[in-house]
């Protein structure tokens, strides 16, 4: 579960930026809440708030790079493999802000996450050419701490990695442990880390779920576990027709298809959708297979976010996507919110950037949860959320926030756009 996500000076954020999801001390909507000790309570939904072109985007690029960045300079096949497939098309890149006559090359991100019974911090300040600096913290304790190519150790940890001093300028020191340890000192060190970012930490940009969807092969992201395990699929079934897209069910078969890449035919698993035939008085007399890109752009979303979800809401995890209202009816959108902030939740996060202010209202969001970001003249990007604002918790939120109260909207001015002219 995450409690902390930090950028500094990464595309328009030149400040340091602290996404924070520790709840406050509200009493409102006490399930939206997974309470992990008696001090502690971490929110399941963040909704984040802006103009476009605010950086609400930025954020969530900020968070993939982070995380693509680490894996990246992993040689370990396994823990590098998710960065081989599409993700890696999306071409990240670092970007520290350029609308300074005084540019930082520098860009720094730092996480807090919990994991398997343990907190853990990690972070690092990065150029495109070096690290400059890198830590790692497990239950507030010193694994190490990096400054340059000098590393130094928190005492319960030194014999375990003293040996290891050596490192390049170019490379964390996080992926030289990940190739030199054993696996004994790996599971002490790096093992509860990876698993995290392995199994619970997904982030969906906008560019790559744009590939995702309009891809031929595998896209929507169709899970194994789709095909293979048919409670699940009933279940993925189910939010279909509640969701009321037509679909009454999927149907798997296995087929022999043409594989462009290798020249050869292959047997593999196909999905398709399955929609009842009506007659001239409404009655279902048959039903009819749709190949998936014969589904709308929506309904595809849709499918792609619900199974991830209801995974998720059963393992815990962190869903973190960008634009998740796009294309979704509000509704359906918030279907989504609701099913993580239910009391059924344990363990599962959501982080989304959206416009659908349908849904920016008291009897949805405790003030915590809702996070505006805002841009200044100089092109900077700023966080804050509802709860630092003086806002009553009665407050319409969505008439206060169009009425430009809360800050973080598109400022509009009519005379310079119309050269002053005064309709009569």
């Amino acid at each position: 579960m995450l409690l902390m996500f930090k950028v500094k000076n990464y595309a328009s954020f030149k400040e340091e930026a602290i996404l924070d999801l520790r709840a406050t001390a509200y009493v409102q909507h006490p399930a939206h809440v997974i309470h992990v000790n008696d001090k502690l309570g971490l929110l399941k939904v963040t909704a984040l708030y802006g103009a476009n072109a605010s950086g609400k985007s930025n954020l969530i690029s900020a968070m993939f790079f982070f995380e693509y960045y680490i894996f990246s300079q992993f040689i370990n096949k396994k823990e590098n493999e998710a960065f081989e497939t599409n993700e890696a098309k999306t071409k990240v890149k670092l970007e520290p802000f350029s609308l300074s006559d005084n540019i930082n090359d520098a860009s720094e991100f730092d996480i807090i996450f919990l994991h398997n019974e343990k907190q853990i911090q990690y972070g690092f300040e990065c150029t495109l050419e070096e690290v400059r600096s890198e830590w790692l913290f497990i239950d507030d304790k010193k694994v190490f701490e990096r400054t340059g190519t000098e590393v130094s150790f928190g005492s319960r940890y030194q014999k375990l990695l003293s040996a290891y001093k050596k490192l390049p300028a170019g490379r964390l020191y996080l992926a030289v442990l990940e190739y030199f340890l054993d696996e004994d000192a790996k599971k002490v060190v790096l093992e509860d880390f990876i698993s995290f970012f392995n199994k619970e930490y997904n982030v969906f940009t906008e560019i790559f779920f744009e590939v995702t969807v309009k891809g031929l092969a595998g896209m929507v992201g169709l899970s194994k576990k789709l095909v293979s395990n048919k409670a699940y699929r009933k279940k993925i079934e189910q939010y279909l027709r509640f969701a009321d897209v037509g679909i009454n069910r999927l149907d798997v078969q296995t087929e022999t298809i043409f594989n462009e890449r290798t020249g050869k035919k292959e047997k593999e698993k196909v999905v398709r959708t399955v929609h009842d035939v009506y007659d001239k008085d409404g009655n279902v007399v048959g039903e009819k297979l749709f190949d998936l890109q014969q589904e709308s752009a929506g309904t595809l979303r849709f499918l792609a976010y619900i199974q991830n979800v209801v995974e998720m809401i059963s393992r815990g995890g962190v869903f973190i996507v960008d634009e998740m209202s796009a294309r979704l009816h509000p509704l359906l959108t918030k279907l989504i919110v609701d099913i993580f902030c239910s009391s059924q939740n344990k363990k599962a996060q959501l982080i989304f950037t959206t416009h659908d202010i349908s849904l920016l209202n008291n009897t949805q969001f405790r003030r915590d949860e809702v996070v505006f970001v805002d841009k200044n003249k100089r092109g900077e990007s700023c966080l804050y959320a509802l709860s630092d604002l003086k806002v009553r918790e009665d407050a319409t939120f969505s008439k206060e926030y169009l009425q430009g109260k809360y800050g973080a909207i598109p400022i509009f001015n009519y005379d310079e756009l119309t050269g002053g002219e005064q309709n009569g």
